[in-house]
């Protein structure tokens, strides 16, 4: 389980010129932070720091598996995630983001990643998502079937067109 407060980097507190972080992201860490595109998951999250002088160097590796709806059917599949990501942190007058640049105020010296790693894992979601072939839920697929507009069960080809489209393609006709 995942504390969020854990995802607050104390960037003040790192001594050394390395360190490594390991967080689980589970079901508390999308409800915590209020994920919007997913609520569930199992991830491992490793963060390791590299401190210079002048910057800190974050590296993500964030591997599991989350659940989101199939495109198809709606119903709740597992999505593989593997992402390696970076941001570079520096200290400065007030906070900013900018692209994988981020400007922490000095006063203040830590960085919430949890957010960061929302959107590494968001960005890492294929634009399509659908289960494996036959495991769509079957009464749903049974519904999509009977409600695609076009279908060749032996009727009439006019008859099973929209008639909006039928308009629509004699407007294109007409050119």
């Amino acid at each position: 389980m995942c504390s969020i407060e854990t995802l607050c980097i104390d960037l003040k507190g790192l001594t050394a010129e390395k360190t490594v972080l390991n967080f689980t992201l589970d079901d508390d860490y999308f409800k915590a932070i209020e994920a919007p595109d997913v609520q569930k998951g199992k991830l491992n999250c490793e963060l390791v720091i590299k401190k210079t002088s002048t910057l800190f160097e974050f590296n993500f590796h964030t591997e599991g598996t989350i659940q989101i709806p199939c495109d198809r059917c709606l119903e709740e599949m597992d999505q593989d995630i593997c992402s390696d990501d970076k941001l570079i942190v520096k200290f400065g007058d007030e906070y900013s983001e900018e692209d994988d640049y981020v400007t922490v105020v000095e006063d203040e010296g830590i960085l919430d990643v949890s957010w960061f790693i929302y959107e590494f894992i968001v960005l890492n979601i294929p634009i399509k998502h659908v289960h494996a072939s036959g495991l769509c839920d079957a009464a749903m697929i049974k519904l999509l079937e009977e409600h695609t507009i076009t279908r060749s069960n032996g009727e009439d080809e006019e008859s099973t067109i929209d008639p909006r489209w039928s308009k629509l393609s004699e407007l294109l006709n007409k050119n």
